[in-house]
């Protein structure tokens, strides 16, 4: 017998999926104003990803197209969309939203996980990213595990989603990939084609989509634990 998935319903579980979808999307629109008004200067090189940044108004683009180039940035968007939808249309059991709502666990994961491991201990915070580093790399994939394992929705994870996890970042990393190829610039040294080559950064992307594919098989067999937990207590 096939039953229904267990929509957040109680005011604890929407007050946690809205303070979840307010500081991702806060950390996201902060650190694209202070990325476009230059107020990462302390902590960026004056060469940027994709050229020399311009002082002023003239160098907006230049410094917004860097920073919406990261991992970060669209993991952070996805879980802001994934909760926002959650309270807006609950009851929406449709693919698109259990995909993004496992997109949302999986990309945020891997971006506390790898900074975590291996940006944070070398990294100098300085200026405006003491607010909005831990902001996108602690506090919002913090409030997205804890919100899904209060609110759920229980029961939307299954093993034929698994694979369409990678959607997302499949569509990363295919802009990231096209784009880097006409202006020959990568937002991460393992990603960077033109110094190591197609073959060795296909096989650490591809390796990265393994680690995925792992995460959100965790995150399947959570979900089944945690639904019969939720149904027992409900009986």
């Amino acid at each position: 017998m096939t039953h229904a998935p267990l929509v957040p319903s109680s005011r604890p579980a929407r007050t946690l999926l809205a303070l979840n979808a307010g500081v991702a999307w806060l950390g996201v629109a902060l650190t694209t104003v202070i990325s476009a008004a230059g107020g990462y200067r302390e902590t960026m090189p004056p060469v940027g990803l994709y050229g020399s940044h311009p002082d002023g108004a003239a160098g907006v683009l230049s410094r917004v197209s860097d920073t919406l180039s990261y991992f970060t940035i669209w993991s952070n968007v996805v879980v802001a969309l994934s909760a926002t939808l959650l309270l807006v249309r609950p009851r929406d059991q449709g693919l698109v939203a259990r995909v993004l709502r496992l997109d949302a666990l999986l990309m945020i994961t891997i971006t506390a996980i790898v900074y975590q491991v291996l940006l944070a201990p070398t990294a100098d915070v300085q200026g405006w990213s003491l607010l909005t580093d831990p902001m996108l790399h602690k506090v919002t994939p913090v409030l997205t595990v804890l919100a899904w394992v209060v609110a759920g929705p229980r029961g939307w994870v299954r093993g034929r989603l698994v694979p369409l996890a990678l959607a997302v970042p499949l569509l990363w990393i295919a802009w990231m990939l096209l784009r880097g190829a006409v202006i020959g610039a990568y937002p991460y040294d393992f990603a960077n084609v033109t110094a190591l080559g197609y073959g060795a950064v296909a096989r650490t992307l591809a390796a990265i989509l393994v680690f995925g594919l792992a995460v959100a098989s965790l995150y399947w067999g959570l979900d089944v634990a945690l639904e019969r937990i939720t149904r027992r207590r409900r009986r």
